[in-house]
């Protein structure tokens, strides 16, 4: 599969073995102007990026049984200015320091927002530049991790409910409710 790009400057790579949250994150990177592809595995981010060299790739340290932090040298001898972006729903200090050794320029921890994304692209840690964080309400997060168990399990609620430790009744008095966009701080009022 060859990928034709007319402006390699400004696409990136998105690599997770998550499709649903690839695709989501995609479209909402989209809506700000970035494009992307997307890799699930390490060996098809490395063949992509050698055919597209992306700007920026946003890595997942865990890829299936791979680990996203072994990805870095090898993106960056495709690209040496290629923005390095390490994602985990696993963050400790010691992965953190070892993205950063091995050449990452940012190291996020999931969920994390779009915005949040272009902000560490852009490279602004001013905290005059950064506006408001968005929090995401645990509704939210609830609801993300609801699908992502419903798609494990081909929509199957029964089986779903078990891998999430729930009662079936539960799950579907939740999939009931749609939770509220994410907001700021300020939107609660009074503050």
């Amino acid at each position: 599969m060859t990928i034709e790009v007319s402006t390699p400057e400004k696409i990136g790579l998105l690599i997770d073995d998550d499709e649903l949250y690839l695709r989501t994150l995609q479209r909402s990177l989209q809506k700000r102007g970035l494009t992307t592809v997307l890799a699930h595995t390490a060996e098809e981010a490395v063949r992509i990026a050698q055919e597209c060299r992306p700007a920026f790739a946003l890595i997942d340290l865990r890829l299936g049984n791979d680990s996203g932090l072994a990805l870095i040298e090898p993106l960056k001898a495709v690209r040496e200015d290629m923005r390095i972006l390490l994602v985990t729903g696993y963050a400790s200090v010691a992965t953190a320091v070892e993205a950063i050794k091995r050449g990452a320029d940012n190291y996020l921890t999931k969920p994390v927002t779009a915005d949040a994304i272009v902000r560490a692209l852009n490279d602004e840690c001013d905290s005059e530049a950064i506006p408001e964080s968005t929090m995401i309400p645990l509704a939210r997060l609830e609801w993300e991790h609801i699908q992502q168990a419903l798609s494990e399990t081909q929509g199957n609620i029964s089986a779903a409910a078990r891998l999430l430790g729930m009662h079936r009744r539960s799950l579907q008095r939740k999939l009931a409710k749609r939770p509220g966009p994410e907001r700021r701080p300020s939107d609660e009022g009074g503050e």
